[in-house]
């Protein structure tokens, strides 16, 4: 295996070992850190450079994660992209609590959140534009194209040559 693909199997397993076993929010985990300047836009970015980042929710009591790749800001708010016919999607609809981590060279991120389904023609073809490549299985006005932001989210970028650094938005 490549260092990539290894690094990429390590994210999904450590993603699914705190989904399933319950840990520490990140908010006590970082409780007593100091806040700082890092916003959303560099949320975004991290997510965007790292191309991948692994989504987990909740079936019943069994976790679930996968890879996804889409991210986007619109109207202030960070999406996500989803077909609604997907588990993930029903997942979500169950409960929308989730968190999602990617890694990015030395340095790995944990988001966490309420993800907020946003059906509006806007949203949808906004995210679209940004993923063309996408409109060849999805549409604005079709049924199953799924966009949905974060709500009351907690960013943590973390490394083992820096303390984290929390971004709440």
């Amino acid at each position: 295996m490549k260092k990539r693909e290894i690094l990429s199997v390590m994210v999904l397993l450590c993603a699914a070992v705190l989904v399933f076993c319950g840990c520490r929010s990140v908010d006590e985990m970082t409780e007593n850190k100091e806040e700082n300047t890092m916003t959303m836009q560099d949320v975004y970015q991290f997510l965007k450079d790292a191309g991948v980042y692994y989504i987990a929710t909740v079936d019943g009591d069994q976790p679930r994660v996968r890879p996804f790749g889409t991210i986007h800001i619109f109207e202030g708010k960070l999406y996500i992209q989803t077909g609604r016919k997907k588990n993930v999607s029903r997942q979500l609809g169950v409960n929308g609590k989730t968190e999602l981590c990617a890694m990015k060279g030395d340095e790995w991120i944990r988001l966490s959140g309420t993800l907020v389904d946003d059906n509006r023609r806007e949203a949808k073809a906004s995210m679209l534009d940004a993923y063309p490549s996408l409109k060849k299985m999805y549409s604005p006005d079709d049924d199953n194209t799924q966009v949905l932001y974060f709500k009351d989210a907690t960013a943590t970028i973390y490394s083992f040559s820096h303390d984290p650094v929390v971004i709440k938005f």
